[in-house]
């Protein structure tokens, strides 16, 4: 596997900086943040990242993708990391869009996935309950069969990229209980559908993310993602996908984060010399700078392993997690104590990273959940 970037990827690389260093600065999350809209992204932006085909790379060109990979997706994530781009790449591209291109009918893909390759619609995924913590398959929402399909009652929290998004794709249990693999199939459920309800949920980083509460929603039998009662390996397929998706914008941010912190380092000066001279915090910018670029050869390596269809595509993807969750913490922690008292304030665009890396470690298991998974992959 060459962990190294060929021609056109650079050039998708370098394209993506600089869209998003003209387009979406820190500023503009500043400025999204501070307006407390919900929806937390710009729709017209969005529009113009669909149009350069960003929203298609993973998707197949019958469709209108580009008929790409994860290895060029995270190209795109990685320059959105630098700068909490926070468009719906994430919930609604690689999750919702993950799941409608693997498991949805031909009817449902027609109708749906060419309006998320073009960016005028979001297709969220709602996987995570309550008190459920990395489990996938501590799932109470229930589907109860009816004359026409079936009958959807129970809420989803933390549904990423839920709040204006135009479908949510649930998990919900025909069988079994709370924790067990089998007995789960996924639906399609428009936002508009009686029953369905979207609270908006206040994040420490800001990302848009809402609870999905489901009151006795009718859905078709035509609105079934895959083969009913064994949605557990659609699944875990979404959340690979997802989690490797994740580890790229974490690479993005703590890339972006020890950036920062050396240009403060290099211009800060403390007894009349600039603070980047003193030893002591020399050799922790390249502890850091160190565990960057580790942390790069992981996420190259799981996006690889996925495009691949290899066989340890899944702990690879464990492998970087584990490993991104730590370093992007490192980063944000040891900017945040060199940018010292003014690090803690928000006039400075430091904290920012902190907040997104502490959120970033929880989302879809933290570093212990996945160097234990990482651990059992290898039989250990």
């Amino acid at each position: 596997m060459q962990l190294i970037l060929d021609e056109d990827q650079q050039m998708i690389a370098q394209t993506a900086l600089d869209f998003v260093d003209e387009h979406s600065p820190v500023a503009r999350f500043r400025e999204l943040r501070d307006s407390g809209a919900a929806l937390g992204y710009s729709r017209d932006l969005y529009k113009e990242m669909a149009a350069l085909g960003w929203t298609g790379i993973l998707f197949d060109e019958k469709v209108g993708g580009a008929g790409m990979g994860f290895a060029e997706l995270v190209l795109i994530v990685e320059a959105l990391g630098r700068k909490l781009a926070p468009e719906p790449f994430l919930g609604g591209v690689t999750m919702g869009g993950s799941a409608l291109a693997l498991g949805g009918n031909e009817a449902m893909k027609s109708e749906w996935l060419p309006s998320v390759i073009d960016g005028s619609k979001v297709v969220a995924f709602a996987h995570q309950e309550k008190n459920s913590r990395y489990d996938a398959y501590a799932i109470s929402t229930r589907a109860d069969a009816t004359d026409s399909g079936y009958r959807l009652t129970g809420e989803k929290v933390q549904v990423l990229d839920a709040v204006g998004a135009d479908a949510v794709i649930v998990p919900a249990r025909v069988s079994g209980e709370s924790g067990d693999r089998e007995g789960i199939t996924l639906f399609l459920v428009e936002t508009g559908a009686a029953g369905v309800s979207l609270t908006a949920q206040t994040r420490v980083d800001h990302r848009n993310a809402a609870i999905v509460a489901l009151d006795g929603v009718e859905v078709a039998a035509t609105a079934v993602l895959g083969v009913e009662g064994q949605g557990a390996e659609l699944i875990d397929t979404v959340l690979d996908r997802a989690t490797v998706v994740l580890t790229a914008e974490m690479l993005g941010g703590m890339s972006e984060a020890f950036d920062l912190t050396v240009e403060y380092l290099k211009t800060r000066e403390q007894f009349g010399v600039k603070i980047g001279s003193f030893q002591g915090l020399q050799h922790r910018a390249a502890e850091v700078f160190c565990e960057i670029e580790l942390a790069r050869s992981c996420v190259m390596a799981a996006a690889r392993a996925i495009d691949a269809g290899a066989p340890d595509a899944t702990k690879l993807v464990s492998l970087a997690k584990a490993k991104c969750s730590d370093a992007y913490l490192l980063a944000a922690n040891e900017g945040v104590q060199m940018f010292a008292g003014v690090g803690m304030t928000d006039e400075y665009d430091i904290g920012f990273y902190l907040k997104r890396a502490r959120a970033a470690e929880l989302t879809f298991g933290d570093s212990a959940y996945h160097r234990n998974r990482w651990a059992e992959l290898g039989s250990y």
